[in-house]
């Protein structure tokens, strides 16, 4: 009955509403903050088997580099403030912890595409977010695309 709803909207009136928790970011149930602590031999282990093989295998100096470069951007940033993006050609470049925060400019073939590094991005690659070609718009289809296409009148 309307009065009965009317007592039970009052009663949810008075109390106060709840305060939105957020759910702390884990990689394979570990916290970010552990994961910013932990030395690369420790990470590597957490990472699936394509990238545990390929840092088994060493980086070459064009990853540390890329890696010293957004560090650098980083410490040079203001407080509270995205750092400057660092551009990059190296899309296969794996998304560590210590990356977290900054801005990369991934090359996709002709331009550089801005991406800003969070931490759901771990242990995925630079390429996956920039994407190589222009996702295709079917509109009408253009002379000769079929046989009855033809007799289409141009207009």
């Amino acid at each position: 009955s309307p009065a009965s709803t009317r007592r039970e909207s009052g009663k949810m009136a008075d109390t106060q509403p709840k305060k939105r928790t957020f759910r702390k970011f884990q990689y394979r149930g570990i916290e970010l903050d552990a994961l910013l602590d932990l030395n690369q031999k420790e990470l590597v282990k957490l990472f699936p088997s394509r990238i545990r093989r390929r840092f088994a295998r060493g980086l070459p100096r064009k990853y540390t580099t890329l890696l010293k470069k957004l560090r650098k951007a980083k410490k040079e940033a203001p407080m509270h403030e995205k750092p400057e993006a660092v551009k990059t050609h190296l899309r296969n470049m794996i998304i560590v912890p210590e990356m977290i925060g900054s801005v990369v400019g991934v090359y996709n073939g002709k331009s550089y595409v801005g991406v800003e590094i969070k931490a759901e991005m771990i242990g995925t690659y630079l390429a996956e977010y920039s994407i190589t070609y222009k996702p295709v718009k079917h509109g009408r289809p253009g002379i000769g695309a079929t046989a009855s296409s033809k007799f289409v009148p141009l207009k």
